[in-house]
């Protein structure tokens, strides 16, 4: 279970050209495995999100790139951080994840989710639907895949999908987990409850608790052991063997999306750098340990100002590591 996952949310890295864009990012990868994360992801999106550059910018699609690194990496679980369910359908998409958990010797693991991002559904040409839709496609989505991921044939008439004896042969090498990423207390925890083995959180600390108790009571009520379930809270991280340097990556990153942290003013950039756990060692180590409230099983953390920069990738898994003693 993930306990401690690397991200990997944008491939446009200063310097470096689109033929020797792999590289870059397989390094990130092997770094990662041989410093202590237990699971390597990537973001399943088409366009760069708005939090981190314009839509143009590189974007790798996301299970050719994990069977790619299945190759450069040898313990570490492969996962999207999470699919988007509306791109794909669910019997191909077990597929897809069983021909990974083979490519990988038996690493795959199944991040899933509704689905948000509505321009690239659109620019793409994918139904994109209401938060509704989303939801019951995500439901019935689960209901074909879990049973093709455990080598059964499934049969299923529903309102957006249909599957009818649909065979997954070679099998999963083993059991794959499927986490669901998200924080919505009355849908997405409810799915987690009752499909998932991980659930991966996306909410400020304060909010932890709530989340927490509303995943309690959904397992209380479907008679689910809430100790199964191995719960992931989301962490964007800059990391240097300085706080000078740290900040200096971070200005750069900022530099790079037309934000300039030297020059906004105060309220600006202290909502900035809030968003990021950020320093030396030391301070990343402080800052994670806090992060780790009563419920919170580990991080899903990602680098997205320095993790290119050889050596980044390696300092926050030690530290990480510590925190979550593993």
């Amino acid at each position: 279970m993930t306990r401690l996952g690397y991200q990997m949310p944008n491939f446009t890295y200063e310097g470096v050209a689109p033929g020797d864009l792999f590289a870059t990012v397989a390094a990130q990868a092997r770094e990662a495995d041989a410093s202590g994360f237990d699971t390597v992801m990537v973001m399943d999106h088409f366009f760069q999100l708005p939090m981190l550059g314009p839509p143009e910018r590189e974007m790798l699609e996301c299970y050719s790139l994990l069977a790619a690194l299945a190759q450069h990496t040898s313990s570490a679980r492969l996962s999207a951080l999470v699919t988007g369910n509306t791109y794909r359908n669910p019997a191909v998409l077990a597929k897809t994840v069983t021909t990974l958990d083979i490519v990988s010797g038996g690493r795959a693991q199944l991040g899933i989710g509704a689905g948000w991002f509505e321009q690239e559904h659109d620019a793409f040409g994918i139904e994109f639907g209401t938060f509704t839709d989303r939801f019951e496609k995500l439901e019935e989505a689960l209901q074909i895949i879990l049973p093709m991921l455990r080598d059964e044939r499934p049969s299923f008439d529903g309102k957006h999908y249909t599957a009818k004896e649909a065979i997954n042969r070679p099998a999963p090498l083993s059991k794959i987990p499927v986490m669901i990423g998200g924080s919505g207390e009355k849908k997405t925890l409810r799915l987690v409850a009752q499909y998932a083995d991980e659930s991966n959180l996306t909410a400020p600390l304060d909010e932890v608790p709530r989340k927490m108790d509303a995943l309690a009571a959904h397992c209380q009520r479907l008679g689910r052991d809430r100790g199964e379930i191995t719960v992931s809270l989301q962490r964007m991280c800059c990391i240097a063997p300085t706080h000078e340097e740290a900040m200096a990556d971070l200005v750069a990153f900022g530099r790079g999306l037309g934000m300039d942290l030297d020059t906004m003013d105060e309220a600006t950039r202290d909502s900035v750098l809030a968003m990021f756990t950020l320093g030396t060692p030391d301070e990343v180590g402080e800052q994670l340990s806090a992060a780790l409230v009563p419920g919170i099983d580990g991080f899903t953390c990602a680098l997205p100002a320095n993790g290119h920069v050889p050596g980044r990738v390696e300092m926050l898994g030690e530290v990480a590591r510590r925190v979550v003693g593993i």
